[in-house]
């Protein structure tokens, strides 16, 4: 869409999409309240892409998180940048982004075709001539693909993209979930789904070896844990994860340590000394989660406060500041964010988004082998690709060919 609508200022241009409506992947992210991109310099943008950041400097450069803040406010769609510097519109509808595109693609009077699968990219002489699809089959001088990965295929983003590509010679990297949540041994997770923890402590370990470890947020889900801090862990430990067991420890309470907990559950105990112990936690911890830690604590929860021992509350203190999971496995692609993996960056040139295998052949955006942290890093990949694949047609002025 992005290309689509900055292309059309001076082509004539034709949007084919497979799906009954434009955006259904769009329309999901960040919770379904689109995070656009992250309010930050290129140089952190960078960092944050964990796969051939390099290949995106040009792109970055050309069309950069500023640059899109702008063509959204330009085209009528307010913004505001919340925590971590992450961007949304500030009716913190994703509908609205689609809306705003398609408003400019409006303006660029951009055909668009729905419910047409591509089916084949023709080449002539080296050269795309056409695009074969579903209904009908379309000439054209230049032709941007931007089909997504295979995350999310219920949105459209089925792999469709890449076995147009490798038909013409394009390499596919293995493919991967990414920003996935991950699944738990524990079948005590199960109780605990639709459980959001904020400002806790998630290390990941192998033996005595931490492979990572950040404060945040994190979520309960029906047969393990997402939300920002596993998302990115699954980003970052992707290979680890797939290759066997993490030892996962959350620390609930991160700004005590041991001796200060324990001095705030002896406080939480005198202020109703016969209290029983099941019913004690309830200023400590969300009363979601009491149930499963006391259970785990092994201290009789009709045990009145005043008779816990020193060495139970030791044990308890322990479980607070180390709560542990064992990893099983990645989630699927059916709940993925994103696509680790795709077509090799080097069979594309990073100052065009050029095919070197196809002249007039485009390729941007999560079907490269590209992927970044959470926080409006991907989308940023998008719109920055998408956009200097259109600035590319227009210099090249392949219309005039």
């Amino acid at each position: 869409m992005m290309a689509a609508a900055t292309c059309a200022q001076n082509c004539d241009v034709t949007l084919i999409e497979q799906n009954e409506k434009l955006g259904k992947k769009l329309y999901i992210t960040g919770k379904g309240r689109c995070n656009i991109t992250n309010n930050s310099d290129v140089e952190k943008h960078l960092s944050m892409v964990k796969r051939n950041p390099k290949f995106l400097y040009s792109a970055f450069y050309s069309f950069d998180s500023s640059s899109v803040m702008r063509f959204f406010e330009e085209h009528g769609l307010k913004l505001k940048t919340e925590h971590g510097d992450r961007v949304f519109p500030v009716s913190d509808h994703a509908s609205d982004v689609i809306k705003t595109l398609e408003r400019a693609m409006k303006e660029g009077q951009v055909k668009i075709k729905l419910n047409e699968k591509v089916t084949q990219i023709k080449v002539k002489n080296e050269r795309v001539c056409a695009v074969v699809t579903s209904k009908s089959c379309y000439e054209a001088d230049a032709v941007i693909i931007s089909t997504g990965g295979i995350s999310y295929p219920s949105c459209g983003s089925d792999g469709s993209g890449y076995e147009l590509v490798n038909k013409l010679g394009h390499t596919i990297k293995e493919c991967a979930p990414s920003l996935v949540g991950i699944l738990t041994k524990e079948e005590w997770v199960t109780e605990l789904m639709g459980l959001s923890l904020k400002n806790v402590k998630v290390s990941f370990e192998r033996g005595k070896k931490c492979l990572y470890e950040e404060q945040g947020e994190m979520l309960f889900t029906h047969k393990g844990i997402s939300g920002p801090v596993v998302l990115t862990a699954s980003s970052v430990l992707n290979d680890e994860l797939k290759t066997g067991t993490v030892d996962i420890w959350i620390d609930l309470k991160p700004a005590l340590d041991k001796e200060q907990m324990d001095k705030r559950i002896l406080r939480d105990f005198q202020t109703n000394i016969n209290r029983q112990f099941g019913n004690s936690l309830n200023k400590l911890l969300p009363s979601k989660l009491i149930p499963v830690i006391v259970r785990l604590s092994g201290i009789d929860p009709k045990k009145k406060v005043n008779e816990v021992t020193k060495k139970e509350r030791e044990k308890l203190v322990e479980l607070l500041k180390g709560l542990r999971l064992t990893s099983k496995e990645l989630g699927g692609f059916s709940e993925a964010i994103i696509t680790k993996g795709g077509v090799s960056v080097r069979e594309v040139d990073p100052s065009t988004m050029e095919s070197k295998l196809v002249k007039n052949l485009y390729l941007c955006g999560e079907m490269l082998d590209l992927d970044a942290l959470t926080g409006g890093y991907n989308l940023q990949i998008a719109w920055s690709t998408g956009y200097l694949a259109t600035q590319s047609v227009l210099d090249k002025n392949v219309i005039d060919e």
